[in-house]
C-alpha cells in the first residue's frame, strides 16, 4: 500500500511538471499569434514567456488537473486551462482570421509538442532501449532491463510529456468558453447568435466540471488516447 501510495505522489509530481509546461507553451503561442497580428496586450503583459507564473489560473490549472488525477482511475481524463490570455481585436489584421489563428495556436502548439515527444519515443522503442507498458490512468514507456536508473524518470516525464498534450489540445477544441474552440465557433456564429452563445461565459466552469465527474471529456479524448497508443506500440 505504502509503495502504491508513492508511484501516485511521484506520478502527480511529474503530471503537474508536464501538465504546466505544457500549459506555458500553449498559452505563449496564442500570445505570440496575437502579437503577430498587430496586437501586443498579451506581449505587454508578459504571456509570451514559459514563466508557469504568468499563466496559472486556480481553477483550470490547479483544482480541475487535481481533480482529473485523482479520479484517472475512474477513466476521467486528464484535462485543464490556464488564466486566458487578454487580447485586442480591434488591433488585430484580418480579424476573422486572427480569432481563429490566435484561437487555434495554441492547440497547435501542444498538437507539435505530443508529435515531438512521439518520434522521441518511438525511436526508443525501436531502439529497444525501452518498452511499452500501460498501466491505468497512464500509458507508459519504461526502459529496458540494464538501462541506468535516471532512464525511470526520463521514461515517465516523456510519456506524460505526450499524453498530457494530445489532452490539452483536443480538451481545448471543445466549444465551450472560456477553451480555444469556443472562440473559433464565435467566428462562424451569426451575430444574432453570437450574444446568445456569450451568455453561457459565467457558467461555463460549472458546465466543465459537470461533464468532468460525468466522464464526458473521457468518451471524447479516449478514443484519441487508444489511437495514439496504438501508432506508439504498433510496429
Amino acid at each position: 500500500m505504502e509503495s502504491l501510495f508513492t508511484v501516485q505522489i511521484g506520478d502527480l509530481i511529474f503530471y503537474f511538471i508536464a501538465f504546466i509546461l505544457s500549459l506555458s507553451v500553449h498559452e505563449s503561442a496564442h500570445a505570440l499569434t496575437s502579437y503577430w497580428f498587430g496586437d501586443d496586450t498579451g506581449h505587454l503583459q508578459g504571456r509570451i514567456s514559459l514563466n508557469p507564473m504568468a499563466h496559472i489560473d486556480p481553477v483550470g490549472t490547479i483544482l480541475i488537473p487535481l481533480m482529473g488525477f485523482l479520479s484517472a482511475t475512474q477513466g476521467i481524463s486528464l484535462i485543464g486551462w490556464a488564466k486566458p490570455v487578454e487580447t485586442n481585436p480591434l488591433r488585430w489584421r484580418n480579424k476573422d482570421l486572427a480569432n481563429i489563428s490566435v484561437s487555434a495556436a495554441g492547440p497547435i502548439s501542444n498538437f507539435l509538442l505530443a508529435f515531438t515527444f512521439f518520434i522521441v519515443m518511438k525511436v526508443m522503442l525501436i531502439s529497444g532501449a525501452v518498452e511499452g507498458v500501460y498501466i491505468r490512468p497512464f500509458t507508459y514507456i519504461q526502459p529496458t532491463a540494464g538501462q541506468p536508473d535516471w532512464m525511470l524518470p526520463l521514461c515517465t516525464f516523456l510519456s506524460l510529456m505526450l499524453m498530457v498534450n494530445v489532452g490539452l489540445a483536443i480538451f481545448n477544441l471543445i466549444p465551450i468558453p472560456p477553451l480555444d474552440g469556443s472562440h473559433v465557433l464565435e467566428t462562424f456564429l451569426p451575430d444574432s447568435l453570437k450574444d446568445v452563445y456569450d451568455q453561457i461565459r459565467p457558467y461555463s466552469w460549472i458546465i466543465l466540471l459537470g461533464m468532468l465527474w460525468l466522464g464526458a471529456f473521457g468518451l471524447i479524448l479516449g478514443p484519441v488516447r487508444n489511437l495514439v497508443i496504438g501508432l506508439l506500440w504498433g510496429s
